[in-house]
């Protein structure tokens, strides 16, 4: 079943949020630590109690059992049955709709040949790698055809190399995918490169939806500008955005009617490519690249009073709402 996702969902205390999906799309859910992205997917394969609706074309997924309401869900931990052998973990849905042995196998071994480990078939999860685990979580989830994919976080834990691989391994496949995918991740570089849209997340309630080019130009959270690099000011009816190699670092207040200007303590001072990126305690707290001369000579380090500015030419000013 390919249909539009349509959910209003409400978890006592922790979530209260309603956004759409169409099929094919991939949706990448973000916001900070404990803002709901994860209870927002429990909540859709009904492991958290759950009111509202979430319509997947005109059935509503709430009012259905857990084993009937198609989907297939990825964790962060794999979590894989450990007495299973990696074909028989891939079989395992397809098996437990009542289908043949040997027709669920042959899905599974199938999977399996797609993300190039098939030869690990017989093994079972104690004697696969984090990469191979996550890689066989993923082919269980797929095995099943769910109308909706939800995956928890599931490059955490794993190597870079590993992240970087399976990243690439997860989006050819998601873009053969017909049904509906939802991502949480903390991680800019999945939302950018597998997402089509970006919901984010902030204290439990959507604070902003869009394409990831969009979401990443008009942050509108302190999270979000973080992710993408940005700074972030609200001024009342209108939010600015800035990079921190717009910011001057100065030890005395600097004039001029055209510049911004704050005034802060060092956080931490950190090695940032060819510069050195200060954390600043200001008003809010601001991002500054300065190069490792600049750091030297004005003494830069935790602790250090300093002055920000920024032209504003250099800042994009979009309204708040």
């Amino acid at each position: 079943m390919t249909a539009p996702l349509q959910a209003d969902l409400l978890v006592a205390g922790r979530v209260a949020a309603a956004f759409t999906a169409e099929p094919g799309e991939v949706l990448a859910v973000i916001g900070p630590n404990g803002a709901g992205k994860s209870t927002l997917l429990h909540a859709l394969a009904g492991l958290v109690d759950v009111e509202g609706t979430a319509l997947l074309g005109d059935v509503d997924l709430l009012a259905r059992p857990v084993r009937e309401r198609g989907v297939g869900l990825v964790f962060q931990g794999q979590l894989l049955f450990p007495h299973l052998s990696a074909l028989d973990n891939v079989a395992f849905g397809r098996r437990s709709r009542g289908e043949p042995r040997s027709a669920a196998e042959a899905v599974a071994r199938e999977w399996l040949e797609r993300f190039g480990i098939a030869d690990l078939a017989a093994r079972r999860p104690r004697e696969l790698s984090g990469g191979q685990a996550q890689r066989v979580a993923i082919a269980r989830a797929l095995a099943t055809d769910p109308a909706l994919l939800l995956l928890d976080e599931p490059f955490t834990g794993l190597d870079v190399s590993v992240q970087m691989a399976l990243r690439i391994e997860l989006g050819s496949h998601l873009r053969d995918f017909p049904g509906i995918a939802l991502l949480v991740t903390h991680d800019a570089i999945d939302a950018l490169t597998l997402a089509d849209r970006v919901l984010v997340l902030d204290d439990g309630r959507v604070a902003q939806a869009g394409r990831p080019a969009e979401v990443a130009a008009e942050p509108r959270t302190p999270h979000v500008a973080r992710l993408v690099g940005l700074n972030l000011v609200d001024d009342g009816d209108e939010l600015m955005a800035f990079s921190p190699e717009a910011v001057v670092v100065s030890l005395d207040e600097p004039h001029g009617s055209s510049r911004l200007r704050w005034r802060g303590r060092v956080a931490t001072v950190a090695p940032h490519g060819d510069a050195v990126r200060l954390l600043v305690h200001a008003s809010p707290d601001l991002l500054a690249d300065v190069t490792p001369a600049a750091a030297t000579e004005l003494g830069l380090a935790p602790g250090r009073e300093v002055w920000l500015s920024a032209k504003a030419t250099a800042v994009s000013r979009y309204a708040a709402r």
